[in-house]
């Protein structure tokens, strides 16, 4: 079974993110995901396109930009020219998603839509065509260290039956909470791309211990 492994960079030491972006590369992380905040929609803030942007040259591994902000589309721009290779939005967010999926994607990034715990997958039937991953959210989104959602374990399962009877190959993500005794069982239920944060930074004496720890766990 293959799975991407997604280090969350919110959880990251911010008083060496340059060199740990470059540890967690060397380790064999997948991609690095970027958690934007902005106070409004989540009750926390984070950071913005310019750490994107200092941190692009030092790693080749993609850039994830999970947006959680309200009016996600006046950003978007900022952060492809600042180095993400994909962006996803928040279908609570979104008035018009899939205006906003199109110009994800019309600038060249791989277009994405997360959904919180509660939001039920209908809301993505009518852009499936539109869309590269699916974000499903296993904890409430705004901040690290929260308890798993049992049911974004069914939520998996239900899109991965939704997209088989589409027939349609979308990458499902899922972020919160994610530990190498959960891993093999979501990534049984669908999902192909977690998103590390508290599960991994600090939770092993090395980053590339942690990330073996988590290969590990799906073999």
């Amino acid at each position: 079974m293959t799975i991407k492994l997604a280090p969350s960079m919110m959880c990251a030491d911010f008083l060496r993110l340059g060199e740990q972006t470059q540890e967690l590369e060397a380790a064999g992380a997948d991609l690095l995901h970027f958690d934007i905040m902005d106070g409004h929609f989540v009750p926390n803030l984070t950071f913005g396109a310019f750490v994107l942007e200092q941190l692009r040259p030092l790693v080749k591994i993609p850039f994830d930009a999970h947006l959680m902000v309200e009016e996600p589309d006046w950003m978007i721009p900022e952060m492809i020219e600042a180095g993400a290779d994909m962006i996803s939005v928040h279908v609570e967010a979104c008035r018009h998603l899939q205006r906003t999926l199109a110009l994800i994607r019309s600038s060249g990034a791989k277009a994405g839509v997360a959904l919180n715990p509660a939001t039920p997958l209908d809301s993505l039937r009518y852009v499936l065509d539109d869309l590269d991953y699916i974000l499903i959210m296993s904890v409430n989104p705004g901040f690290a260290a929260q308890a798993f959602v049992p049911a974004a374990k069914r939520k998996a399962q239900d899109l991965k039956e939704l997209l088989c009877q589409a027939g349609k190959e979308i990458e499902i993500q899922m972020d919160g909470s994610i530990r190498p005794y959960n891993l093999a069982e979501l990534a049984a239920a669908g999902a192909g791309n977690f998103v590390l944060g508290s599960g991994l930074f600090g939770a092993y004496p090395t980053i590339k211990e942690g990330i073996a720890a988590f290969r590990a766990a799906v073999k």
